[in-house]
């Protein structure tokens, strides 16, 4: 009984808690009731409350269940059963306080059921889709007795040399700001309470996208004016969805790391933008101050951490250690620790713990007996999902759809890899469960056409990158190599390709190789896939392409060989049937980039909406004295929004319903979209704007709406987009958020590159 349970808090002594049939209500009364736990705590059972545990390594679990009976802990994160949990919830309540614990894990595209990483999901464009997934994943992880996740990951990254821009979703902040606050809803649902939710802690707050080179953790040196308009924005949308959490990011911003800085989490996060939720640090975050060169200690770096904002520590004992001397010394006052543990408290109360502590962990006699059963998996969901992410570049000659006949060689180290199908940070997914390429083409052709398979290559030959990929994988290595030559693989796949109508070859990275601290220095498919891509295009057979990454990559050479390319990314549990519904037409693909394919690495960053420059390159002009690289062509080799179908379809001119706007008013831009191919199909309709003249330096185009719409063949359909003065906002030199009276150009297309324009006036 809850009555109980409340009972066993304030007298001092533990009894179970089950449904309630009384309320107490001071539990009901969140400030009073939080504030009352606050004044009887001691100090040493604050700071606990301020410690996010990991379990394992130099933290065994008797240890953990002692410090919990002891009340030094507020959460522990990295287990994911019921079982497992229990115990430890169970401790948590035999300490004086009784006060719960929550469990977190980092379910960034899925729990148990892995959906596609972040690039795939934004690839979607599909707001209703993406929900699925983060909705999906939070039945799952709460089933597992998990209470917040440390996503979504929103952070702008135009740098695809940075190894953790796999999980976030692009480069445009309109975009990902909408699934920011879609994948917060999806987590949360109704309320971070209900039994089926959990809460979401989006990161990394901030710009850790940005960060200089593209090298994980290093610095951030940005204009306030830019990380205002174009990087700032996805956390906002995050925050005023709900989220319950923040993870504060590991980079230093303009020289002040973020995990001290003050004005980030005190002036923006918590003045300005109004957040009232719990501020955690990114992992040993903390201690990390001292190599920033910020603290001159341990003390110090515990005390410019609390003082800035940052209520839990995660994985660090610094709080621990350093906090009670630090208030006893008067060098932080009390008043800063309780403002802490109110937060994590509050967290706590919003995830129902105080109303039922076993609220998502259950009884015993109600886990699963095996977590990864089949039974437990949402795979039409995943597939669904999965086949939505894809993203056709090239399909010269309608080469796909592919026909279910003859002989078809399916050749590449991507090819038959259930691991690299789940992509990073994939939770608690089990690669076996994964349906890798080979098994989604065998299950689609049945008897009615011959598969062949031969790995062809590696991933890498590279030993060194080979260890590296392989340093933190304990129970087994990810990268497993071929022990055979490279010519003996390249020649068994010659093989199969001479016996073979069409070859589909499977290249790309490891999952590893897009991974948190895996930031790369060159964008092109490693040497021993490139070898093989040469031997087989040597055959004249039609040549496939199934691109398996988590970033763009350069595929100058794939555009100028291939006969198809599908972008597929790491596409999770289902992907190889999801891939294979595409190529073989059961599926019509859909799915539109997120994030700008630069030529080659010296392109870096190439983002659609970049500023306009006093010289300019324009196509079929002379290009000397112009804003270009001139041993290539400018701009990206595949644009943001770009996508192609099985159809094709076409837009008419933009039409306006007035010429002007008035302040408060609104304007309907519309097209008229026609599917003119034989097949029925979806596209992303989308409406840019730009500000002609502006008080500073606008960007060429900005992203303002999108709509996803379905279109049998021959079927033609208005879209209709409303603009109001909002759309129209930037934020300006004096770092307010403006419209300026003047000219804007409306540009709507199919992708970034190719669209109708119209202009119009605001008053």
């Amino acid at each position: 009984m809850k009555w109980m349970y409340l009972l066993g808090l304030f007298a001092g002594f533990s009894l179970p808690c089950t449904a309630a049939e009384t309320v107490s209500p001071a539990l009901d009364d969140k400030p009073a009731f939080i504030d009352s736990l606050i004044e009887r705590m001691t100090l040493e059972e604050k700071i606990g409350q301020l410690r996010l545990i990991s379990i394992g390594g130099d933290m065994p679990r008797p240890r953990i269940l002692q410090e919990l009976a002891a009340g030094q802990i507020g959460g522990t994160f990295n287990t994911v059963t019921r079982h497992d949990n229990r115990p430890m919830q169970e401790a948590a309540l035999r300490s004086r306080m009784r006060i719960p614990i929550f469990f977190a894990y980092d379910v960034v595209h899925g729990h148990r059921t892995i959906f596609p990483i972040g690039l795939g999901l934004a690839s979607s464009w599909d707001l209703d889709t993406i929900a699925r997934s983060g909705r999906v994943a939070a039945i799952e992880a709460s089933a597992d007795g998990l209470d917040m996740t440390f996503a979504p990951s929103v952070d702008i990254s135009r740098d695809p040399r940075w190894g953790r821009i796999s999980e976030g979703f692009g480069e445009d902040p309109y975009l990902v700001s909408e699934i920011a606050r879609t994948m917060v809803e999806a987590y949360q649902g109704e309320s971070p309470a209900a039994p089926d939710s959990i809460t979401a802690s989006v990161k990394h707050f901030a710009l850790y996208g940005a960060v200089e080179g593209g090298r994980d953790y290093n610095v951030v040196d940005m204009s306030p004016m830019r990380m205002h308009q174009d990087f700032l924005p996805p956390y906002r949308a995050a925050i005023d969805a709900g989220a319950g959490g923040v993870m504060v990011a590991l980079n230093a911003i303009n020289g002040v790391p973020a995990s001290a800085n003050s004005w980030l989490l005190r002036d923006l996060l918590r003045r300005d933008w109004g957040f009232r939720g719990m501020t955690v640090s990114d992992h040993g975050a903390i201690s990390e101050l001292l190599r920033h060169g910020v603290a001159r200690d341990g003390r110090e770096a515990a005390r410019l951490a609390i003082e800035a904002g940052i209520d839990m520590s995660m994985a660090d004992s610094l709080y621990r250690d350093e906090l009670p001397g630090l208030v006893q010394a008067g060098e932080v006052e009390i008043g800063v620790i309780d403002a802490a543990v109110r937060e994590v408290l509050g967290a706590k109360y919003d995830m129902g713990l105080f109303h039922d502590p076993f609220r998502r962990i259950g009884v015993a006699e109600d886990d699963p007996q095996d977590v990864n059963a089949e039974s437990r998996l949402h795979r039409a969901a995943a597939r669904a999902v999965a086949r939505q992410s894809l993203v056709l570049l090239e399909n010269r000659g309608e080469t796909l759809p592919l026909e279910k006949r003859g002989t078809i060689a399916l050749v590449g180290p991507l090819a038959d890899s259930p691991v690299d199908m789940l992509g990073s940070w994939s939770a608690a997914g089990v690669a076996r469960q994964a349906v890798t390429l080979r098994q989604g083409m065998r299950e689609a052709l049945g008897d009615a056409a011959v598969l062949l398979h031969a790995r062809g290559a590696n991933v890498t030959d590279d030993a060194h990158m080979v260890d590296y990929l392989n340093f933190l994988n304990w129970d087994a290595p990810e990268v497993v190599q071929d022990p055979r030559s490279p010519a003996e693989m390249i020649a068994e796949a010659l093989a199969a390709a001479e016996k073979a109508d069409v070859i589909v070859a499977a290249v790309g990275e490891s999952r590893g190789m897009s991974h948190e601290s895996s930031s790369r220095t060159s964008l092109q498919l490693p040497p021993s896939q490139q070898r093989l891509l040469d031997a087989l295009k040597g055959t004249g057979k039609p040549l496939v392409l199934v691109l398996m990454n988590g970033r763009p990559l350069e595929l100058g050479w794939a555009k100028a060989n291939a006969d198809a390319v599908l972008e597929t990314w790491f596409s999770g549990t289902e992907g190889g049937h999801a891939i294979a519904d595409v190529l073989f037409g059961d599926y019509n693909p859909s799915g539109k980039l997120p994030i700008s394919f630069p030529r080659s690495v010296g392109q870096i960053p190439t983002y659609y909406n970049h500023l306009r420059v006093g010289r300019p390159f324009v196509e079929g002009k002379p290009g000397n004295y112009t804003s270009q690289y001139f041993e290539e062509p400018t701009g990206p080799l595949y644009p943001f929004g770009y996508g192609l179908s099985y159809t094709r379809f076409q837009i008419s001119d933009v039409r306006l319903s007035s010429a002007s706007l008035p302040r408060r008013g609104r304007l309907q831009a519309s097209v008229k979209v026609r599917n003119i191919g034989r097949r029925d199909g979806a596209t992303v309709v989308q409406l840019y704007i730009q500000d002609l003249v502006a008080s500073v330096i606008r960007p060429v185009k900005e992203l303002k709406a999108f709509r996803k719409v379905m279109l049998k063949a021959g079927e033609e359909r208005e879209i209709r987009f409303s603009i109001d003065e909002d759309d129209l906002k930037f934020v300006n030199a004096q770092l307010q958020r403006v419209a300026e009276p003047g000219e804007f150009e409306v540009q709507i297309g199919l992708d970034s590159q190719h669209v109708q324009r119209r202009r119009f006036e605001l008053q």
